[in-house]
Order: C-alpha cells, then structure tokens, then sequence
C-alpha cells in the first residue's frame, strides 16, 4: 500500500513538472516555434543533394542544409541539427520559406524575415535564426562546406 502511495505521489509530481515546463515554454515562445519545433518540417539527411553546408553556430549547436534544384529552383531543401528546440524551429521554417523559391530570393532571407515567421524570438534566442540564415546561405555560396563556424 505505501508503495502504490509513492507511485501516485511521484507520477503526480512529474505531471506537475511537466505542466510548470509547458507553461514556461508558452510563455518565452510563440505557439508557431512550439509547433515547428515540436513537428519539424523537412528534418533529415537528403542524399542526392545539389549544394550542401554544415556550420558550427556560437552557442555550439550544428546545423546543416541541403539543397535540391531544378531549372534554377530550390526544388527540395532540409536540414538536420543538434540544436535546441528554437534551432530546430528555425531550420523547419527556413526550409519551407525557401523550398520554390530562386536561388536569388532564397539568398535574400534575412533571420528578421525567419524570426517574423516564426512570429518572434526571446533575444536569446535570435542566434538560432541568424544561424539557420547563414547555413543555408553557405550552401548556396559553395554547395559543400564542412564545419566552419559562424561569426555573429
């Protein structure tokens, strides 16, 4: 009987942790970077990929971007990160803000234009965006980068 009494106690403290948790990530963030990054769109490693770049942002976190075209156009894109939940966010929105877009539209994304997607960024947090910006950016200067670390 104590240890069914235990059990309870605990699973209604981590129920209770988990709403404090929820609770907070409501109010730093806008419902739009929870979804993405809670349901990230176009996440994954595409190999047959046209242009390619990996940076290192400041904060540490990875990101990745490959591009496939077609007459011109960014005919698929996705990314991969080892980032935080805003990272992630970033990387989903960038990639359906730029798939059938032109190489020239594409490369005039600026992270105030991602971060007004996303409607809004905690200060914090803006280096996600601007690195998601440059990473895509990087692949389509090049097509394949290795590593390199962003400079914000």
């Amino acid at each position: 009987m104590a240890e069914q009494q235990e059990t309870d106690d605990f699973e209604r403290w981590v129920a209770a942790l988990q709403q404090a948790l929820l609770e907070r990530e409501r109010e730093l963030f806008s419902e739009t970077v929870l979804q993405e990054a809670r349901q990230p769109q176009n996440m994954g490693v595409m190999l047959d990929a046209d242009m390619h770049a990996l940076l290192l942002g400041p904060c540490g976190d990875n990101m990745e971007m490959f591009l496939r075209l077609q007459d011109s156009r960014i005919e698929a894109v996705a990314f991969m990160t080892d980032g935080c939940g805003p990272t992630v966010a970033c990387g989903s929105m960038l990639t359906r803000m730029a798939q059938g877009k032109t190489l020239e539209e594409a490369a005039a994304i600026e992270a105030a234009d991602l971060i007004l997607a996303l409607d809004g960024l905690p200060p914090e947090h803006v280096h996600c965006a601007t690195l998601a910006v440059h990473t895509l950016q990087k692949a389509m200067e090049d097509g394949s980068t290795e590593d390199e670390e962003t400079k914000e």
